[in-house]
């Protein structure tokens, strides 16, 4: 079906998009995914192209954007290059939010030319060992001491955890209050105390680092807080929805490309004197994908018409996320196996995608907290 989503302005865009992964990502992508993470030429590059400052408004250095389409166009165009950029995800979708719509005027200036243009990266650090989906359970602990808060724990899972300049840290300033005693601090990376663990070794999307933190009486200015003390948590839950609405983007364009690139492949394949795609079995089976991708497109664009215009509620949101990533895994997982044994090999982009795929079912919640939310929506 034809989406009626995008306007001349949003296809535009799109080109430019286009054209500056084919020319400066796809031929540095296999470093990169050597590496574990993109090239800082990338972030600067990006920077100067106008794609990390989109809503940023102009006077900061960004393109003044009001629309969520453009970052939605940033994600689709990744995935038909056939790259896994979550971490220009995580700096646009998820932390850009809330430097704008938290921060104070003489913070945004500190922070956001720097954000859009590339000169500083961002990482959101919520999760820890021993605390995940239960962001009420953090423990890493910002005591205040004068004009500065000490800060004291340690955080896992983190998304350009590596190369992160500027950390949106979720952190206890009053222990005993539970989840209204959580604030934000701005951590800059070059702070004493701020030491950068492991990279984690993930299964897939070899490109995006992943990274363990830690804090030892790492001295912040009280000036980087983020919002308001002890609203931490409410600063949180309100970009949630955005953010798992990034992913289920992510996931609805992968699955929409992985039947795209089996169809080409099974046209062309031969086997027992004729081609793959002249099977039934075949011809079923890409039918059925192409058919949850379609149910998938349709829930997402609605989705992101309510966003838009300021209306997606959090189980909605929910649901989007829960129905595009748990039909990518099914749809991904269909299409390697039209591929047979190549579908297993690497030099095959059907190969990254499987394993790329797998994540999306857990990371900014899981299916199961999905379900979790959607139920008590439904009054369970």
């Amino acid at each position: 079906m034809r989406r009626t989503l995008f306007s001349d302005e949003h296809e535009a865009f799109r080109k430019v998009v286009r054209v500056f992964y084919e020319r400066e990502v796809v031929p540095e992508y296999a470093a990169w995914e050597e590496t574990g993470h993109p090239s800082r030429e990338f972030w600067t590059k990006a920077g100067e192209v106008g794609l990390l400052g989109l809503q940023v408004p102009e006077d900061y250095g960004g393109a003044g954007q009001q629309s969520f389409l453009y970052n939605v166009i940033l994600t689709e165009e990744a995935q038909r290059a056939g790259l896994a950029l979550g971490g220009l995800r995580v700096h646009t979708d998820i932390c850009m939010p809330y430097f704008l719509d938290l921060a104070d005027d003489e913070q945004k200036a500190r922070w956001l030319p720097r954000l859009a243009s590339g000169e500083a990266v961002a990482a959101l650090a919520m999760s820890e060992p021993g605390a995940g989906s239960d962001v009420k359970s953090i423990s890493t602990r910002a005591t205040r001491d004068g004009d500065h808060y000490v800060v004291n724990g340690a955080k896992t899972f983190i998304s350009n955890g590596l190369t992160a300049d500027l950390v949106i840290l979720a952190v206890k300033t009053d222990p005993e209050a539970g989840r209204e005693g959580l604030s934000l601090l701005v951590v800059e990376a070059s702070t004493p105390g701020f030491e950068r663990g492991r990279p984690l070794r993930k299964i897939g999307l070899k490109a995006q680092d992943l990274a363990e933190l830690s804090f030892s009486d790492m001295r912040v200015p009280a000036g980087n807080l983020l919002g308001a003390e002890g609203e931490g948590f409410r600063h949180l839950t309100r970009n949630l929805a955005q953010e798992r609405l990034s992913i289920a983007v992510n996931s609805q364009a992968a699955a929409a490309v992985a039947v795209g690139r089996t169809v080409d492949y099974v046209k062309s394949r031969k086997a027992f004197g004729t081609t793959v795609g002249s099977f039934q079995n075949t011809k079923f089976e890409l039918a059925a994908c192409a058919t949850e991708v379609e149910a998938g497109q349709a829930l997402l664009d609605a989705a992101l018409v309510a966003h838009e215009a300021g209306e997606l509620l959090g189980d909605d949101a929910a649901k989007v996320k829960l129905f595009c990533t748990e039909m990518q895994g099914r749809v991904i997982d269909r299409c390697l196996q039209l591929h047979g044994g190549y579908g297993y090999i690497l030099e095959y982009p059907i190969a990254s995608a499987y394993a790329d795929a797998r994540v999306s079912r857990i990371y900014a919640g899981s299916s199961e907290i999905m379900k979790t939310i959607i139920a008590k929506s439904l009054g369970l």
